[in-house]
């Protein structure tokens, strides 16, 4: 089975997908390519695209989400024939071209955006390959009721109901869960965690981080718990890419043997098996991954959009906490330090989510999915 993972660089968690899916594919030994979708219009149109995401993400995240907000209030307007339809679906030839080319038997699409462009292709190369799209968030994002793919890979069970539409039918949505890499699937004791992160093997460790930009409030949610925390606490900041952050965190924290400033952490496996809690923002593929490793967390409602529905969704579920303000998040994070049994009890809550390995799955129905076509159809394909 030769697949191709079409994402967008509209955010890390739409690559972190595609990349966590890829490695178990490669695993195997099966041939799998990872292609940005909006390349396919061009390379310009990509970049800007991505800077532009970028920058509203990390500098107006009120604007992120009332653009959200707007699409979602708007379902029109990634309907066939509306002006944001026709420019993304521009890039359809050479995406058929690509899969005629490298013999592709499968698309798994890792962005709503990708998706609309392969509801495209197959209008005039109806059933060329396989296809499905994957849900990135705990929610079904705007533009996913207009595509039409073969499989519809979702976090949980319990979010059927809002991807059925006309267009996809129960059986066509396959609770998979969120993919993320393989690291997350395997634990280190929680002292040799320490030990390799240079942190105390006693007293408590939590780990701020919101997100591989580094966004959210997080220098005034580091002055709020560097003020509030005993000596026995541990504080761990992840800036991820910003760098400017780190640099002024790491001026300001130097003299406090409490905090450790991270940049770029590569490693997130060893460092989420050595905290105790994790202050983050609920972004798709963070919150999942510290769900796969048991690990309670407390959520910032940084830049809401589709986030606010993964806040919902493990706040629901036992494994989360939240707070309204950067003061409460501090004094809930706090709190649930000094509180064992809560965070034993919201451990118990997501470990059902670390049972399931999404990547597994994924490959598993595609595979499926390409030998029931051959048995069909064997020239059915690109």
């Amino acid at each position: 089975m030769n697949t191709l993972i079409l994402s967008c660089n509209t955010g890390q968690g739409h690559n972190s997908c595609a990349a966590a899916i890829k490695e178990y594919f490669d695993r195997l030994g099966q041939p799998c390519a990872v292609e940005d979708a909006l390349a396919f219009i061009s390379g310009g149109f990509s970049a800007f695209i991505s800077w532009g995401h970028s920058t509203v993400y990390r500098r107006l995240p009120w604007l992120f989400r009332l653009g959200y907000r707007y699409t979602e209030r708007h379902p029109a307007v990634f309907r066939a024939h509306s002006p944001v339809y026709k420019l993304l679906t521009r890039g359809t030839g050479k995406l058929y071209s690509y899969l005629r080319d490298h013999s592709i038997d499968a698309v798994i699409c890792a962005h709503p955006f990708a998706a609309l462009m392969m509801t495209e292709l197959f209008k005039q190369h109806p059933g060329c390959v396989a296809s499905a799209n994957l849900a990135t968030d705990y929610v079904c994002h705007p533009g996913v009721h207009d595509t039409a793919l073969d499989l519809y890979f979702i976090p949980d069970a319990a979010l059927a109901p809002g991807f059925e539409s006309p267009g996809i039918r129960p059986e066509q949505i396959i609770p998979s869960g969120l993919p993320v890499r393989q690291m997350f699937y395997t634990a280190r004791p929680m002292a040799a965690a320490r030990r390799l992160m240079g942190v105390p093997e006693e007293g408590k460790h939590l780990v701020l981080m919101c997100g591989s930009m580094g966004c959210g409030p997080m220098k005034r949610l580091a002055r709020q718990l560097a003020r509030r925390m005993g000596p026995d606490v541990t504080l761990t900041i992840v800036c991820g890419t910003n760098h400017r952050l780190y640099r002024r965190l790491t001026r300001r924290y130097r003299a406090d043997r409490r905090v450790q400033v991270l940049g770029y952490v590569e490693d997130m496996s060893a460092l989420m098996d050595s905290a105790d809690l994790c202050l983050t923002k609920p972004g798709g593929i963070s919150t999942t991954e510290a769900a796969v490793k048991s690990l309670p967390m407390v959520l910032i409602n940084a830049v809401s959009g589709c986030e606010r529905y993964n806040l919902s969704y493990f706040t629901a579920l036992g494994g989360a906490r939240t707070g309204a303000g950067v003061k409460a998040l501090a004094q809930t994070a706090l709190r649930l330090l000094s509180s064992p049994r809560e965070l034993t009890q919201m451990r118990a809550a997501l470990a059902p989510l670390g049972e399931r390995n999404a990547a597994e799955i994924i490959y598993s129905e595609m595979k499926k999915l390409v030998e029931q076509r051959e048995n069909e159809d064997p020239a059915s394909c690109c």
